[in-house]
């Protein structure tokens, strides 16, 4: 993809030129302070200072070329408006059409008023990450704490628009009046359902909703798949993604994932007591749910290095480890052998293609399905972990099959078994590998990476020795020089590390916390409620069921409502507060502990952290580097590694915690979640205005 750079001066409306950001100027101005710096020049006060009034001055001037562009606007829609009201008395055809094509007038100039804003907002806050990217300071955290709250800043007026919100609601309340003239007068205002069927109004929503963050049910559901790219892709490249879409396929990944949140899920309720009839005890519930976890940490890498070859073989060779792996789980019991019921769990670990999933979606749906595909991935995930604990709680027989015993505790092995088995079939006779020409975009992305190194160091270098006369074309190739303008994925682990900033890591931190509660929550259920409130396994399976059966419709509300009234940052941090009030109310204080208190203090657990894993993962498709968007390393690989490794801890601590007090189990476990929680909420204040 065409660097920003680049991108700004070929999208920059001529006769609007010098209201743009100056964008050459101030990566300049940060290659300077980067020389002084290295020279022993300025202080970091002083430099702060002097970056702040330069893009003072530049949001300033964006701020009020908008500001007259508005006025324009409103005038020419208030003349419209008399115009109006006079055909109104008497109406004619003619006039009626010419009317509507002066407000769809007025429409198209807000556009190119709204890319424009767009553009520049785009510009902040690229150079808020290059400067404190190259010159190791915290300047957006300094720059938004000053400026964001200020009643005479104009930083709002970029970023959270009032005027043209109201410009856009007298368009689409005049255009609804000049269709609509067969008798009915009501406005959109009298009834807020009225949509208005117009290419214009829906081009211009869509601006204003991509400006100001504005989301829904379907957009925040995608982005929690964390597979949607910072660009728009161009023309070329989406006819190249149509050509590689083919929806049976795009189903099997969706198919893959819904069984795999199954196949997770499925044995949380009978896991304890399965320990117990082969003889360990019943806190070897966290070790056998765990380890199929422990397997999907190195699973994740190995599959999203296959998936830049092919998607059709892993997919395959998935689909057989679960076969496999789910079938020696079912004999263990006759084979009365802990080993190699561990042994089919962890089989079952090693054939998680979550990471291919995600990879299809990103490389081969075009832009323009990618959103509800994303949303698809989110469900499918949803539906499988509410799926799992009722299937099993359904599961309650016991009867011979010749030497095979058929029970509560082998039946999930089985039916996941023969579930594998279909799906391999249909994976066999219905997916359709995509053309070659992603593997060729993989294999160049690779020799690029190799490449990228000397690019850096020698770009680097160009910073600190090049002449007056070459400047200008310097300044040109330092628009190339980062790596985010390279577009190259991160080729090992140790470049997508380099690509964490402080704001991203904080945001692991806080996935790695709410999955490990939700583990802890989820994974010693059958334990506690078995030991505090004799709860049978079919209790324990519709209470998993319906905690599970919550994410989607708390999601619909979060997606729908919640965002268009709060910044992210205040929901991801009221979330995660709520997530710690939870915790503290699960501890048992007392001696008598209650089901009331247990359930009641387990929903707000699992409600708070399905709306901060919303959140989170919304944050994290916006701060994250582009170059981890795709690729081996890329930023689905990172938070599954990271919400797979808190799993495996809190399985473990389940454990461990089996080797005390019985009674002491519950707030064992729990008090590791209330001091990552209280972690997590500190580090979040530290970075809560870089998430801006």
């Amino acid at each position: 993809m065409v660097n920003f750079g680049k991108r700004l001066m070929a999208d920059q409306m001529p006769e609007w030129e010098r209201y743009y950001i100056n964008y050459k100027l101030m990566k300049k101005r940060v290659k300077q302070y980067v020389q002084q710096s290295q020279q022993g020049g300025n202080d970091k006060r002083q430099v702060l200072k002097e970056f702040s009034r330069v893009l003072d001055d530049q949001i300033e001037k964006i701020v009020l070329f908008l500001l007259e562009e508005q006025g324009i606007l409103a005038s020419r829609i208030q003349a419209l408006g008399e115009k109006h009201i006079a055909i109104l008395e008497q109406p004619e055809l003619s006039q009626i059409s010419e009317l509507r094509e002066a407000y769809r007038a007025v429409g198209q100039d807000l556009l190119k008023l709204l890319k424009f804003l767009d553009t520049n907002a785009t510009g902040i806050r690229k150079i808020l990450k290059k400067f404190d990217k190259r010159m190791g300071y915290t300047f957006t955290n300094y720059y938004v704490t000053t400026r964001s709250n200020h009643p005479y800043s104009q930083l709002q007026q970029v970023f959270k628009q009032v005027g043209i919100g109201a410009v856009v609601g007298a368009l689409s309340r005049n255009l609804t009046d000049v269709q609509d003239q067969q008798g009915s007068y009501m406005s959109i205002y009298d009834d807020p359902s009225i949509v208005l069927k117009d290419p214009v109004i829906d081009l211009i929503n869509a601006s204003v909703d991509k400006l100001t963050h504005s989301t829904n049910f379907l957009q925040f559901l995608g982005k929690r798949a964390l597979i949607i790219p910072d660009d728009i892709p161009s023309s070329e490249e989406d006819h190249v993604d149509d050509e590689r879409y083919h929806f049976i396929s795009l189903l099997l990944n969706l198919a893959n994932t819904f069984l795999y949140m199954v196949n997770t899920y499925i044995i949380v309720p009978t896991a304890d007591d399965y320990s117990l009839s082969l003889g360990a005890a019943a806190t070897v519930c966290g070790v056998i749910i765990g380890s199929m976890a422990v397997a999907q940490v190195f699973s994740s890498v190995y599959f999203s290095a296959w998936s830049n070859r092919s998607y059709y073989k892993p997919l395959l060779f998935s689909s057989v480890m679960l076969l496999i792996g789910n079938t020696l789980y079912a004999l263990a019991y006759d084979f009365n052998s802990l080993v190699v019921l561990l042994f089919g769990r962890l089989l079952c670990g090693l054939g998680s293609a979550r990471a291919v999933n995600r990879r299809y979606i990103s490389d081969c749906v075009p832009f323009k399905t990618r959103m509800k595909a994303s949303a698809g991935f989110v469900s499918a995930s949803a539906l499988g972990m509410a799926c799992g604990p009722a299937l099993a709680g359904l599961l309650q027989m016991k009867f011979k099959l010749y030497a095979i015993t058929i029970n509560q505790n082998t039946l999930p092995g089985w039916v996941m078994a023969f579930a594998w088995l279909v799906y391999m079939l249909w994976l066999w006779f219905s997916f359709k590998e995509p053309s070659q020409v992603v593997e060729g975009n993989h294999q160049n992305l690779n020799a690029g990476g190799n490449e990228s190194a000397e690019l850096e160091s020698g770009l680097r270098q160009s910073l600190l020795s090049s002449s007056k006369e070459n400047q200008d074309e310097d300044e040109e190739k330092e628009c190339d020089d980062s790596e985010e303008a390279l577009k190259v994925p991160a080729n090992s682990i140790g470049s997508a590390y380099r690509l964490l900033t402080p704001s991203v890591k904080v945001q692991l931190l806080i996935y790695f916390m709410l999955k490990y509660a939700m583990e802890i929550l989820l994974s010693e259920s059958s334990l506690v409620t078995t030991l505090y409130f004799g709860w049978t396994t079919s209790a324990v399976a519709i209470f998993l069921a319906i905690l599970g059966l919550t994410v989607l419709p708390v999601n619909a509300v979060v997606g729908s409502y919640i965002t268009n009234l709060f910044e992210d940052r205040q929901i991801l941090f009221g979330s995660e507060i709520m997530v710690l009030v939870g915790v503290i109310l699960s501890f048992r204080v007392t001696a008598s502990y209650s089901a009331v208190q247990y359930v009641s203090s387990a929903l707000i657990t699992f409600v708070a952290a399905e709306v901060l894993e919303g959140v989170n993962l919304s944050l994290l498709s916006r701060i994250m580097s582009s170059r981890l968007a795709r690729g081996t390393f890329n930023g689905g690989l990172l938070s599954t590694e990271a919400g797979t490794l808190a799993r495996v801890v809190a399985d473990a601590t389940i454990t461990l915690a089996g080797y005390l007090r019985e009674d002491l189990l519950l707030n064992i476990t729990l008090f590791p979640s209330l001091l990552i929680c209280i972690a997590s909420i500190t580090a979040t204040c530290l970075t809560y205005n870089t998430l801006y």
